[in-house]
């Protein structure tokens, strides 16, 4: 009898689940995840699903971690500062796929050299150029590579990755390593986030072992992929940028295995984002365009999934605009004020009172804000170092208390986009607690900052809401709201309809939205799902139902839809995809692109065979480190050729292999 532990880190929860043979679960626990020292977390739920079904944890032959970190810092901006080296590549050129904006205000370098599409050197490496930049310190924790046409010719990433490591002994991400695809700014901007996901995720796995280990847990570490396969903690580590999606993948793997659907929406409702897919005959699809997390989209291989960011703990924001106003849920994650109230009684309710005792509501009421211990501050602006102090100072403080003037404002959101500082306000948890749906922190703090919510004033000068419970409805109601658009623009996008308008505008439409409302007149109208969605995450069973009444639709909420991604962490499999070009840079010359640059033959059948056994030998030695037994190789080809003079010219070959197998089992 195997038992297998999978575990999931998420924005708010830290689940646990023991597995049987991977055939039927046999515990399972949640503990608050806990950002300074996610370890804490890690430990408490693998204690308590330890204790609770009475497993000796030398029993444990197999252990999985699926993450929504990686996925939740991209929707928010955080990350470590990143240093950019773009080679062969000229100033505008960073506007593409949104680099500049990934960029912020990280240190980057447009530095000549690259190659074209046959190859060739198109331009000499500026060695001393790069030589001087990285002398100056960046203050950078991470840094990425991208050349012109890498994935044709990767030498000059390779050199330049070279110099950063021997200069400055930090993470180098190339991005020919993490796709073998063209489009130079969408591969750089993979780099870019990847680098600066490098620490984030290295702590993560580094405190997950440890746990594991302290509790006495010596079986192997595997990973989530961003396509729901497993890979190991090193090579997690070498490339975080896989892991986007890590959690939303692998609820989708549970979801399947808990219901054996075939076909219908997976939604996952988390604390900071809900992820949303497709099950087509039991499967999941894999993005053709890339994983899109946030306004970003990666060159990564991940599940086809639409995220928004909306959550449990989706930060409230205030509509003041017209005569009736209303809020607005996301995109930001913040700290609910039941859980900062349940962790710091006395400040926040200390400091909810006295705002309550104002006559006037108050820009910063029921805001708060704390540090996050153990996150790499270097490289900060004075002002920004200084507020960060204070907060420190302090622990947990309202926000008022901490600003002294309006430019530390926006001091304070980048220490926030950094990673370094959390906000607590009012999210809908709160407004479950209030109603009475949830109550497991502290409802007397979510009921006064939600009063403190309602005083605010909508554009006509009246009240926003009358009573708490009038505005913890509303804050319901309006992710139901969103939640519903959400699951309408997914299956909108996947349907093939003639109108040339875009999905969320179909969505929004007011024909879609009175077809929700049954609309009958002249004209009847009808709006729903066809297909059943299955409700994933904590909260699903607090606001899904409502969502499913709304959509016409059937809401599948099975008793372990909270632990889904737990349990998908641990039911997949280890599958290494590798694919390579064959090109045809003049007659009677295929050249085959290698990482170790590229290589010509006279003939075509010849270059294909020999890119299809190095890049088969490579897929089964990456599974085998991800530790995969009982290997299965799987090899497709795409051969693109055209017509001439009655004969068939070869223009170019993509050949992708596939490499997967059951984890391998402790014994």
């Amino acid at each position: 009898m195997a038992i297998l532990l999978g575990v999931d880190t998420g924005g708010t929860y830290t689940d646990a689940v023991l597995i049987r043979d991977e055939t039927d679960v046999i515990a399972s626990a949640k503990a608050l995840t806990t950002r300074h020292d996610l370890a804490i977390g890690i430990g408490e739920a693998v204690a308590k699903v330890l204790t609770s079904s009475g497993t000796p944890p030398e029993n444990i032959a197999l252990a999985s971690l699926s993450t929504t970190l990686a996925t939740n810092a991209l929707v928010e901006g955080q990350g470590g500062r990143v240093g950019l080296v773009y080679i062969g590549f000229r100033e505008q050129d960073l506007e593409g796929h949104g680099l500049r904006a990934a960029l912020g205000s990280d240190p980057a370098l447009i530095l000549s050299g690259g190659h074209n599409h046959a190859g060739f050197e198109a331009q000499p490496l500026d060695h001393a150029t790069l030589l001087q930049w990285l002398e100056q310190d960046q203050g950078a924790s991470a840094y990425a590579v991208a050349s012109q046409f890498a994935t044709r010719n990767p030498a000059h990433e390779l050199a330049a990755a070279q110099m950063i490591t021997q200069i400055t002994g930090r993470p180098v991400s190339c991005s020919h390593h993490l796709s073998a695809k063209l489009n130079g700014p969408k591969r750089a901007l993979t780099a870019l986030l990847n680098a600066r996901l490098i620490g984030m995720i290295a702590r993560l796995i580094d405190k997950a072992e440890g746990k594991l280990s302290d509790l006495g847990i010596r079986a192997p570490l595997m990973v989530v992929r961003g396509d729901g396969a497993l890979i190991s903690a090193d090579q997690a580590r070498d490339r975080p940028i896989e892991t986007i999606l890590s959690g939303p993948a692998a609820s989708i793997v549970g979801a399947r295995w808990m219901t054996g659907v075939e076909h219908a929406l997976v939604s996952d409702i988390g604390g900071t984002t809900t992820d949303i897919a497709v099950l087509r005959d039991g499967r999941p699809t894999i993005d053709p365009a890339g994983a899109q997390v946030g306004p970003w989209r990666t060159m990564v291989e991940a599940v086809a999934m639409r995220t928004t960011g909306l959550g449990g703990d989706s930060q409230v924001n205030v509509l003041d605009q017209g005569l009736t106003g209303g809020v607005a849920l996301g995109p930001r994650r913040v700290l609910p004020v039941s859980l900062i109230g349940h962790e710091s009684p006395d400040i926040v309710h200390r400091t909810l009172d006295a705002q309550l005792r104002n006559t006037v509501p108050g820009e910063y009421d029921a805001v708060f804000v704390r540090a996050v211990q153990g996150i790499d501050a270097e490289g900060l602006p004075e002002r920004d170092a200084a507020l960060l102090t204070r907060i420190i100072e302090g622990n947990v403080q309202p926000v008022g208390a901490i600003l002294r003037t309006r430019m530390e404002q926006q001091a304070l959101m980048r220490l926030v986009t950094r990673g370094l500082v959390q906000m607590s306000g009012v999210t809908p948890s709160d407004a479950s607690h209030a109603l009475g749906r949830v109550d497991v922190w502290d409802v007397a703090a979510a009921e006064k900052a939600l009063q403190l919510l309602a005083r605010k004033r909508t554009g006509s000068g009246n009240r926003l809401a009358e009573t708490v419970h009038d505005m913890a409805q509303m804050i319901v109601d309006r992710l139901t709201y969103q939640t519903v658009l959400a699951l309408l623009e997914t299956a909108y996008s996947e349907e093939d309809l003639p109108f040339g308008v875009p999905a969320d505008q179909l969505a929004r439409h007011v024909l879609t939205q009175r077809g929700l409302d049954g609309h009958r007149g002249l004209v009847r109208l009808d709006v729903g799902l066809n297909v059943p969605v299955v409700g994933l995450g904590a909260s699903a069973s607090s606001y899904y139902p409502t969502v499913g009444q709304r959509l016409g639709c059937d809401m599948i909420l099975h008793e372990h839809a909270g632990v889904a991604n737990a349990i998908g962490a641990v039911v997949g499999q280890v599958t290494i995809r590798r694919s390579g070009t064959v090109t045809s840079p003049s007659e009677g010359v295929y050249r085959v692109h290698l990482d170790t640059g590229p290589q010509d033959f006279s003939e075509a059948e010849t270059a294909l065979n020999k890119l299809q056994e190095t890049l088969e030998r490579v897929a089964r030695a990456e599974a085998s480190a991800a530790g995969a037994e009982d290997i299965q190789i799987s090899t497709t080809r795409d051969l693109r050729t055209a017509q001439a003079e009655a004969r068939q010219v070869f223009l170019e070959g993509e050949i992708m292999v596939e490499a997967s197998g059951r984890p391998r089992i402790a014994v």
